[in-house]
């Protein structure tokens, strides 16, 4: 059902209309008195609307102006259908590893072999699109954890800060799981929603930063901050290098252990992600999270529309102005050729 209408924002404005009317009757009146007390007077009055073009006079040209200038004022503008604001409550913090060790390529997208990284991007950026309604966040770790997005309902823009993340960015060689995690805390804590969340995502071993993961997991549980863990990596890859092949598991330094004992203090759970597929159905499971309902809220678009009147105004005005300049030098030449001609 289409709902778009035109309305007025400030209709009171319109009792000024018959505002010039009080004026020119008031003048008129004034003219009549100052007639009857001088007889030459009606007779210049006279005189005068004979040499005048009265199609462009007041009343009519100028009450028209002065309708068009009350339209303007009352702010006159199209309002469109309702336009409903998502709100779940939820505030999201996602938490990626950007070590080193995130270039492994044991990863497959597209049927092409690609290092973790891209793997998450690839399956975050679909996740972080249908998270309509919630504030999402990005926070980027590895020998250091930093912010690389604050929490936000535009998410085309988290998708940016997502895809310019590089390995490396945060610190090649070590992992401050511990300080991402109480970065997330300190970032979701204050937060006014009742449902906050951290998706932490990894491929190893606390071994960087000031804080340990079970303490900054503590902080998490106080704060009301649910934590998902993932642990990302292939359990087995196979190298040829023509002469033999040799096995071996690139996930050996992942501490499972710590990772899944993080998610179960705050509620949360722990996820193992060995390839895109599995990465892809983990965050299906966390995208069946039941938000927590807020009151609705919605708005209608409007389009001011005040422009236009007073662009008829201008019109009206040039073309008053032009008919003026012409027909007053044509009167003027008809007046001179009537005169008498003395010898």
């Amino acid at each position: 059902m289409v709902l778009t209408v035109f309305e007025l924002a400030w209709p009171w404005v319109w009792l000024l209309l018959p505002l010039p009317i009080l004026i020119w009757w008031l003048s008129q009146r004034k003219e009549q008195q100052n007639a009857l007390q001088a007889p030459i007077f009606l007779q210049w009055q006279h005189f005068n609307q004979k040499h005048q073009d009265s199609s462009f006079n007041f009343p009519w040209v100028l009450f028209l102006i002065w309708i068009l200038l009350l339209l303007a004022a009352s702010r006159p503008q199209w309002v469109g259908d309702p336009i409903r604001m998502p709100a779940s409550g939820r505030d999201l913090m996602v938490s990626i590893d950007v070590s080193g060790s995130m270039e492994m390529k044991d990863m497959v997208v597209a049927r092409k072999q690609v290092d973790r990284l891209v793997a998450v991007k690839h399956i975050l950026n679909d996740f972080i699109e249908r998270r309509q309604g919630d504030r999402i966040g990005l926070i980027l770790f590895g020998e250091q954890a930093y912010l690389q997005t604050p929490l936000s309902f535009d998410l085309k823009t988290v998708q940016i800060m997502l895809n310019e993340s590089e390995i490396g960015l945060a610190g090649p060689s070590a992992t401050a799981i511990g300080d991402s995690i109480g970065l997330a805390v300190k970032r979701l804590k204050d937060r006014n929603a009742k449902n906050r969340v951290l998706i932490l995502l990894t491929d190893g071993v606390n071994n960087a930063g000031i804080m340990e993961p079970m303490q900054a997991a503590q902080l998490a549980e106080h704060a009301g901050v649910t934590i998902y863990t993932i642990g990302i990596g292939a359990d087995e890859v196979v190298t040829n290098n023509g002469l033999f092949s040799r096995r071996f598991n690139p996930s050996r330094e992942l501490d499972e252990e710590s990772l899944t004992q993080v998610a179960e203090l705050t509620g949360g759970r722990y996820f193992r992600a060995r390839d895109t597929d599995e990465l892809d159905q983990i965050y299906q499971v966390i995208d069946q999270l039941e938000p927590v309902e807020e009151d609705a809220e919605s708005y209608r678009p409007t389009k001011a529309l005040f422009f236009v009147p007073l662009l008829l105004i201008l019109v009206l005005s040039f073309i008053s102005k032009l008919i003026k300049s012409i027909r007053v030098p044509r009167n003027r030449a008809q007046l001179s050729s009537k005169e008498p001609n003395h010898v």
